[in-house]
């Protein structure tokens, strides 16, 4: 069987890509279809089935260009990713109005903005390029900042990650634990890993992490940096002091967004009076293109005896 598309109303290049390359992607799902792009029609002749599938395909990507800039590879992959087929194809007006679902996992689960101030930290990130988000353990802060991230890198709005925290240890001495340095932060930096794990499939963000598209270093490695087209995030910031918070916050570079997470309740400095977070948070509260998104107990997502164990260690 044959069939001819007919690219109306869009420039071929947003669904072909430089040199062809997204639409020879594409293609290549397709073994037994032969597939040529000239100008703005393409020739397809193979199965009926496989031809109406690959049709369907271009018409999602058509919707998805309305949504963004540049098509990428990305969207490509994600047309074949089971429930990622209705992230290509535009998230549905309704979840979209509501600022629900940010991006998908690996195994096509949405993975959704789920209580009111997460839904509030989606939007001002939009609309700030620095957010402090602040509140209790399990309410989401970390794992809705690096899922934000991920979108922004996979849409091309920035060009790499950067993910960081201060190196203080919650009650144990890293100089114990075996290895070099690397070795002895890694596990510091699990949560980290694990949620870019979701997200990212493990080739993928291996090769991120090896090309230094995505970065994952103790707060003392940002200074001196410049950090342009970055989505950058500071977790734990309770264990930052007033200077390093300063310091970390004036690494901003040109079309740079900024998340800085933490729990004022949960500082694990020698001396608590020493975080300089709420401090910091203070003294921009009232500058332009700042936003605050104060988390409680009631956004708490992890199982629900964690928000019954933090009210009885609020009782102390």
């Amino acid at each position: 069987m044959e069939k001819t598309i007919l690219l109306e109303e869009i420039d071929p290049i947003d669904i072909y890509g430089i040199n062809n390359r997204l639409f020879d992607l594409l293609a290549s799902h397709y073994p037994k279809i032969k597939a040529v792009a000239r100008g703005a029609e393409i020739y397809l002749m193979g199965p009926q089935s496989e031809l109406d599938d690959f049709e369907e395909k271009i018409t999602m990507l058509r919707q998805r260009r309305m949504t963004k800039s540049v098509l990428t590879e990305y969207d490509i992959e994600a047309l074949f990713e089971g429930s990622e087929r209705t992230a290509i194809a535009g998230v549905p007006e309704s979840e979209a109005a509501a600022g629900n679902i940010i991006l998908y996992s690996n195994e096509g689960r949405p993975i959704k903005a789920r209580t009111p101030n997460q839904k509030r930290m989606v939007s001002e990130s939009q609309r700030s390029d620095l957010v402090f988000a602040l509140g209790p353990a399990g309410s989401g802060k970390t794992y809705t900042a690096i899922a934000l991230a991920v979108r922004a890198l996979k849409n091309r709005e920035v060009r790499r990650i950067i993910l960081t925290r201060p190196a203080v240890e919650a009650g144990e001495r890293l100089g114990f634990l075996p290895g070099d340095l690397k070795d002895k932060l890694d596990p510091y930096l699990q949560p980290l890993y694990d949620a870019l794990g979701d997200m990212i499939p493990a080739k993928r963000l291996q090769s991120f992490m090896e090309e230094g598209i995505i970065q994952i270093a103790p707060l003392a490695y940002m200074r001196g940096r410049t950090l342009d087209r970055a989505f950058v995030i500071l977790d734990e910031a309770q264990n930052t002091s007033l200077g390093q918070l300063k310091m970390f916050l004036t690494r901003m570079g040109s079309d740079a967004k900024f998340i800085v997470t933490g729990d004022p309740t949960q500082i694990d400095l020698p001396n608590k009076a020493d975080s300089g977070l709420m401090r910091g948070v203070e003294l921009v509260r009232d500058i332009k293109g700042i936003s605050i998104v104060e988390f409680g107990k009631e956004d708490i997502v992890r199982h629900p005896l964690v928000t019954k164990i933090v009210d009885a260690f609020e009782r102390i």
